[in-house]
């Protein structure tokens, strides 16, 4: 019997299939596997992951790679996709007088306005005044109860700022019913005998003084030209139960601003150029004015200039080539929602600035793929075959699910970009391939949650999730409650989780279950949905009379038709087309995966 391989090598992940040919003329699918790409793709350490993949799928049926006649490899030259993400109004960074916080853990409740001093300099204090107590963490929370006892009838004291988490623990302890904010990390950087306002929130109520511009004015009597520089810090502070807005020495403030900048984009029918400032839908109104692009670029000294600049330096250490050469061949821009630091924050306070993520993707010779066979063919001793398309190859995997006919269309959905392809009846595929996929969609969900924290954004995007409302039992999203025989993780308690099979993984942000799930669904929605759309419209001038509906199936396959919402998402969509859509279910037996590696042995056959 021949052994022939097929071989698809994703941005995260490598797929094999393994068939065979009887002597008699008869094809047979025999094994399949799958593993974590080696490397970035295109690149020749993705030898390894390749040779792993296939020990796999080749001790299922007790062979070896020696046993192989040939391995079929990718012909299409690697598509490497990267994103970025920057505000698009213009950025003011102002070194400002004030400087705000949000702990998570504060004491007593109200507004307290005074001159900073530290508590250890108490016995100082002028009596006509009044102050905000400064606590280190080098004075214990039982220390700093004792001192404010102790001067709380000589000295007005109207507040503190804790370094350590002992708010609480203060105020528990103290004769005086006083704001106190405590978790301040840099507490060194707050100035000495310096006004100051501090507002903790009454249960179940947000800040208001010093979320409002108007109201930090109004307490420190600031001019209209420097209200306008607090106003970042009274962003930051929206929706919090406790602040602390200290004003510096005066002197201090200064001002850059950086336009977002004009996106310029070089394409077959036009060079377009547009503001960023105008939002993504008028950057993909440009896109598609257009037409086919040949480079995207952005003006220098600008937001989008800085952010094009870094798509491309990544893109040429990526691929080893000049950043001459690295031509941006497609761009998805999406809104969405960015954390901007708070300038002069002591504890890394942000605030949400609206702004656009672009998904960009370059596609590079053929060069990388010729290395990757002869690499390969050297360590195996078996011989590689750079075979077909990869769009070709996985409208033919997907041809093996069940109840598809011609002419058929594939989504191939992955990691960095969506490949669409239409088949027809006679066997003739045409291809688009598109920016944005599952990448952009984790960046959506880590910013527009303020997670920093990309592996947890990774795993809000692939499960459900619920709130942990008792030791005993768990609201999930979609309403349903869930009881537990054994205590949960006390930590686990009154927090939002994500449900990953049997384990709960707790999102460590102060958010509602329901944000958690809306900005979950509205980021596939822009990206998975909106970008399959936008990949099936370009293939309409080819489709049968030019008309989309004339397509009678979708097939949805790659990593991100996993996705327990994409595919019901997009069906939903082409439903307004009477289009069958769906996961694909690869020869039966593989889901929507396997699709290009087994396209790659059918067409050996």
């Amino acid at each position: 019997m021949k052994l022939i391989a097929g071989v698809d090598v994703g941005n995260s992940t490598t797929e094999t299939c393994i068939a065979g040919i009887n002597e008699d003329g008869k094809f047979k699918f025999l094994s399949s596997a799958i593993t974590e790409t080696t490397g970035m793709k295109g690149t020749v350490e993705n030898v390894k992951g390749i040779i792993k993949v296939l020990n796999d799928a080749l001790l299922k049926i007790n062979k070896k790679i020696n046993d192989l006649d040939v391995i079929r490899i990718n012909e299409a030259a690697p598509v490497i996709g990267d994103t970025a993400m920057e505000t698009i109004t213009e950025t003011i960074i102002t070194d400002s007088a004030m400087i705000g916080h949000n702990p998570s853990t504060p004491g007593g409740e109200g507004l307290g306005v005074g001159i900073t001093i530290d508590i250890t300099e108490l016995d100082k204090a002028d009596s006509g005044n009044n102050y905000i107590v400064i606590v280190p963490d080098s004075i214990t929370f039982d220390k700093a109860a004792e001192l404010i006892n102790s001067f709380s009838e000589k000295v007005n004291i109207k507040g503190a700022i804790i370094q350590a988490d002992e708010a609480v623990l203060v105020e528990n302890r103290i004769n005086i019913k006083i704001p106190i904010v405590d978790e301040v990390k840099h507490i060194d950087k707050i100035n000495k005998g310096v006004m100051c306002a501090i507002e903790v929130a009454s249960l179940g109520n947000t800040i208001k003084m010093l979320s409002n511009p108007f109201g930090i004015a109004s307490i420190f009597n600031l001019t209209p030209e420097e209200t306008k520089f607090v106003v970042p810090i009274a962003k930051s502070l929206i929706g919090n139960r406790s602040a602390v807005v200290i004003r510096t020495p005066s002197g201090e403030v200064k001002e850059s601003i950086i336009s977002a900048g004009i996106l310029t984009i070089f394409g077959q029918k036009s060079v377009v150029k547009v503001n960023v400032d105008s939002g993504a839908d008028e950057i993909m109104k440009a896109v598609n004015e257009a037409g086919l692009i040949y480079d995207v670029s952005g003006e220098i000294g600008t937001n989008i200039g800085a952010m094009i600049n870094r798509i491309k330096n990544s893109m040429a250490n990526l691929t080893n080539m000049d950043i001459n050469d690295i031509k941006i061949k497609d761009i998805l821009a999406v809104d969405t929602m960015l954390p901007v630091n708070a300038s002069g924050g002591i504890a890394g306070e942000t605030f949400m600035e609206k702004a656009v993520a672009i998904a960009s993707m370059v596609k590079v010779d053929r060069l990388p793929m010729m290395k990757i066979a002869e690499k390969l063919q050297n360590e195996t001793g078996v011989y590689v075959k750079i075979a077909g398309v990869e769009a070709v190859m996985a409208s033919l995997g997907a041809l093996t699910t069940p109840g598809t006919k011609l002419p058929i269309a594939v989504l191939d959905i992955g990691g960095g970009s969506t490949d669409a392809a239409l088949l027809d009846e006679k066997g003739n595929v045409t291809s688009i391939h598109v920016a944005g996929a599952g990448e952009l969609v984790t960046m959506l969900i880590n910013s527009e949650l303020g997670l920093n924290d990309r592996v947890i954004a990774e795993e809000i995007k692939k499960n459900s999730v619920a709130k942990v409302e008792s030791l005993f039992h768990i609201r999930v999203e979609n309403g349903q409650i869930k009881f537990f025989d054994e205590p949960l993780n006390p930590k686990l308690f009154g927090r939002v989780v994500v449900i990953k099979g049997k384990e709960l993984i707790p999102i460590n942000k102060d958010t509602t279950l329901e944000k958690v799930v809306q900005v979950r669904r509205t980021a596939k929605e822009r990206v998975f949905v909106k970008n399959s759309i936008r990949a099936l419209r370009a293939l309409r001038a080819i489709a049968p009379e030019g008309n989309l509906k004339k397509i009678p199936n979708v097939v949805i396959v790659g990593g991100s038709a996993l996705d327990f919402e994409v595919p019901e998402m997009i069906l939903a969509e082409l439903a307004k087309y009477k289009i069958v859509a769906g996961r694909g279910n690869i020869r039966k037996s593989e889901g929507p995966r396997n699709a290009v590696a087994t396209g790659l042995t059918m067409s050996y056959f």
